[in-house]
């Protein structure tokens, strides 16, 4: 057997050349004979309840296939990477503006606009919550499940009051960081089919294709192996093709319809139905000694984690678990909180709640280095990682530890004394 030797040297994607020529194919450039269009009419309050919708008349219009509401999905009618609790359709509680109602199947993609337009809503609206602060007050509108609190993980280490009694300089600050919107090039779009074997077929750019196997035959109260997901090219994802969109939309007006169904978002509907960043406020406060070591570090980090859960456990404890940074901290207390609110769900985004942490971590580093008068360089310098470091969560670092060789290639460039 021949191996190849692919570290240190320039590798071609495999799929760059269809990509960069237009010969990639991606699920709107699927046609399959018999084809029908679905789409789906969302929520236009945060929170409340569905009084009445129009659906008998939407069904008389031209071009209309089939209404389909939540009655009439044969399985599991929420789906979650870890928690199952986003609505296929809505069945009880609106949680955010964008959640889905009525799913919509026509001939042609003129009448399903037409159809979506058509769609009246009599809503009962609920007071709801948008700022953590709200949500964590008391008598406060509940939306997850029991509590408004998701999860709360604690990090320790040492004895943080002994501490800050060592510090010579203690910084302390609140930091926020916004919601982000990942806007990748293709919006997403999926086709589900009934294939010539009598397996449901779904066509879709997934990050999880096992996930949406499993989420699809949930929806369906199929088996697993009832269904077949075919994952075309991705035109970008950074997190937000992990959870469940237009998939079990797709699988389900074909399993209704027995026709292959195509479901494509633009670029206004992806920004609304998928998850986003997690924003998040983060109380931090540090402490350094005279010798510029720094010896105490508490951190209180809450994550707007939306109206449903998503990856929220996931992205707060790797808040926690990164919120000392790359640096030795003797004596640390941190906590994180995911917390629910009527705004779009967050969930998974490049770097899982590592990204986010910085921001406070590296303002602290500035600011305890100008009240040592010190050098910011040197002073991360002193007080990062190296091999046989203990992080905060106990974890011993073995290897593949280079900050301080990074940091002192910058300082010879700067020339900057270590």
């Amino acid at each position: 057997m021949r191996y190849v030797i692919a570290v240190g040297a320039s590798q071609i994607r495999p799929d760059a050349y269809d990509k960069v020529t237009g010969k990639a194919i991606y699920p709107d450039d699927l046609e399959f004979p018999d084809m029908l269009y679905a789409g789906v009419y969302r929520s236009t309050i945060p929170y409340g309840r569905v009084i009445k919708m129009n659906i008998e008349e939407i069904r008389k219009l031209p071009g209309v296939v089939e209404v389909i509401d939540h009655t009439m999905i044969p399985g599991a009618k929420k789906h979650g990477v870890i928690f199952k609790d986003i609505p296929v359709l809505v069945d009880d509680m609106i949680k955010r503006v964008g959640d889905c109602l009525l799913l919509i199947v026509c001939d042609t993609k003129e009448a399903l606009r037409n159809a979506l337009k058509a769609v009246k809503v009599e809503y009962e609206e609920c007071e709801g919550v948008f700022t953590i602060e709200d949500a964590l007050k008391e008598g406060a509108p509940i939306i997850g499940d029991g509590s408004n609190i998701l999860y709360h993980i604690k990090v320790k280490k040492g004895d943080i009051g002994q501490g800050f009694k060592e510090a010579k300089y203690i910084v302390e600050n609140t930091y926020y960081s916004q919601m982000t919107e990942h806007v990748f090039l293709q919006p997403e779009c999926a086709i589900g089919k009934i294939g010539d074997d009598g397996l449901v077929e779904v066509y879709v750019a997934t990050q999880y294709p096992h996930y949406d196997r499993e989420e699809v035959a949930r929806c369906l109260n199929l088996k697993d192996e009832e269904v077949r997901i075919i994952n075309t090219a991705v035109g970008g994802a950074f997190g937000a093709r992990e959870d469940i969109n237009p998939q079990c939309h797709a699988a389900l007006a074909a399993y209704i319809t027995k026709r292959p169904v195509k479901v494509l978002y633009d670029r206004e509907e992806s920004i609304i139905s998928h998850a986003k960043r997690h924003p998040m406020k983060m109380y931090y406060k540090t402490g350094v000694r005279e010798d510029g070591k720094l010896c105490a570090l508490e951190a209180r980090i809450y994550g707007d984690t939306g109206a449903y859960a998503s990856w929220g456990t996931n992205i707060l404890r790797k808040s926690a678990l990164h919120a000392t940074g790359p640096y030795v901290i003797p004596n640390v207390f941190v906590e994180a909180i995911a917390v629910h609110t009527n705004n779009p769900f967050a969930g998974a985004m490049r770097g899982f709640g590592a990204a986010q942490v910085p921001l406070a971590i590296e303002a602290q580093m500035d600011m305890l280095a100008e009240k040592l008068g010190m050098h910011p360089l040197k002073f991360r310098y002193i007080n990062c990682f190296e091999v046989g470091s203990v992080t905060a969560s106990g974890q011993v670092l073995e290897s593949g530890v280079a900050i301080k060789e990074c940091i002192e290639k910058l300082a010879e460039h700067d020339s900057i004394p270590l």
